[in-house]
């Protein structure tokens, strides 16, 4: 089974928007077994769009087009499905009155053409799943299949896993399961994860028992993706498992969490369990810290505060830390400050040089991280690539793991309620 994604949408090619959801789709199909060769575009184009999708369906067995059935002018898939099929459309009472009372529901006036909606090429099947006002379709040519799902990722994700993925499955016979893990990484570069793998990938490409990919992801880091595939659920989360296992021996500390979890939710998930808060003051990286930290869950629990300077005579007046050149005992003096101010147990900071920046003692790209916990204060200077902003955010991640790498070295006082 073969299964081809169309995104629709001149937006997409202007690219005003990112199209996300194709990828999405397309992580999902590979999970589901199903192979899809090939992802394409098209503009809001009535004959555009007709032969896209019908060259779609010349090598693929079903196409999942994704956009153009709002009540707008230009969403005409609709149509151009209609066209395809060799049929006209006829409007769908049922969905018409749940557009009316989704509006009714919300206190807002319908307008006319939000009916259009409810237009429905004969022959075609509405999906169960109407989270919004655009319904879902099925359309059948015989023995091959068109879905089309609207364009709001929310929308479009509950239509994948409740119509699209169980149909397709069905359609295919694929009775077997197939899960992805992911491990995050910080700190070495994807041809360096590569090489410490280089036997591992030898001995799975032997044993075909799982895959590892490799998926740089900026300042997320280095994602390592573990796939695998099995009868049931439990046999392949088993070989996920070991496998995960595996990876970790070799790849130690340079992992720092798997799936969703970002460098912040690991970070103060290990203080939060040990019971100790946190201060940051920022210089270089201008609130993108407190941002990122504040903005995770229960970071109310272990975030106190931070103080973000951006000039000599703020921070002396604020944390009464004096010196204007980011250097090593400069960013000491700062962690060892704001954790006073704050009343925390573990205080952090930044200082450093990006291109903005110019220093006749410091190149670009220079960083300064500190740590203040317990009766030390420990410290450490690195160089980053890019412009001022990727210093700034790649500072942030780089902190965040120095401070996540020694409270794993660290035998930290055990705060936590007895």
């Amino acid at each position: 089974m073969r299964c081809e994604i169309v995104a629709i949408g001149t937006e997409l090619l202007l690219g005003q928007i990112t199209d996300t959801n194709s990828s999405w789709i397309g992580e999902q199909l590979a999970l589901a077994g199903i192979d899809s060769y090939f992802q394409v575009k098209v503009g809001d184009n009535l004959e555009r769009m007709i032969d896209c999708i019908q060259h779609a369906l010349a090598r693929s067995d079903a196409v999942i087009t994704c956009g153009g059935l709002g009540p707008t002018q230009d969403d005409i898939t609709r149509e151009a499905l209609a066209r395809i099929m060799g049929v006209g459309v006829e409007r769908d009472a049922a969905i018409a009155t749940r557009i009316r009372h989704m509006f009714e529901s919300r206190g807002r006036e319908m307008s006319a053409n939000n009916l259009l909606q409810a237009d429905v090429p004969i022959g075609a099947t509405p999906m169960a799943q109407m989270p919004g006002t655009a319904p879902g379709l099925v359309c059948p040519l015989g023995d091959k299949v068109i879905y089309a799902v609207p364009g709001v990722p929310s929308e479009m994700r509950e239509m994948m896993q409740g119509t699209i993925l169980p149909d397709l499955k069905r359609r295919a016979g694929v009775n077997s399961v197939i899960r992805s893990r992911v491990l995050r990484t910080w700190g070495h570069s994807e041809s360096g994860l590569a090489e410490i793998l280089a036997e591992r990938l030898r001995e799975l490409d032997r044993s075909k028992r799982a895959t590892l990919a490799f998926q740089a992801s900026g300042i997320e880091g280095i994602k390592v993706r573990i796939t695998a595939k099995a009868d049931s659920d439990t046999a392949v989360m088993l070989i996920i498992d070991e496998e995960e296992q595996q990876v970790r021996e070799l790849l130690s500390t340079y992992i720092f969490g798997t799936d969703e979890q970002t460098m912040e939710s690991v970070v103060l998930e290990c203080l939060r369990l040990k019971g100790l808060s946190i201060a940051v003051a920022e210089t270089v990286t201008g609130g993108l810290i407190s941002t990122r930290l504040s903005a995770t869950k229960n970071a109310r629990e272990v975030f106190r505060g931070s103080v973000i300077v951006n000039d000599p005579e703020t921070q002396e007046r604020v944390l009464g830390v004096a010196g204007a050149i980011p250097s090593l005992e400069l960013t000491a003096a700062l962690a060892q400050a704001v954790r006073r101010e704050f009343g925390a147990d573990v205080g952090i900071a930044s200082t450093g040089i990006d291109t903005s920046m110019p220093s006749a003692d410091l190149r670009p790209g220079t960083v300064f991280l500190a740590l203040s916990l317990g009766d030390e204060c420990v410290t450490e200077r690195i160089r980053l690539p890019g412009d001022p902003e990727r210093v700034r955010e790649y500072s942030v991640i780089s902190l965040l793991n120095f401070l996540r790498r020694r409270l794993n070295l660290e035998t930290l006082p055990d705060r936590s309620p007895s």
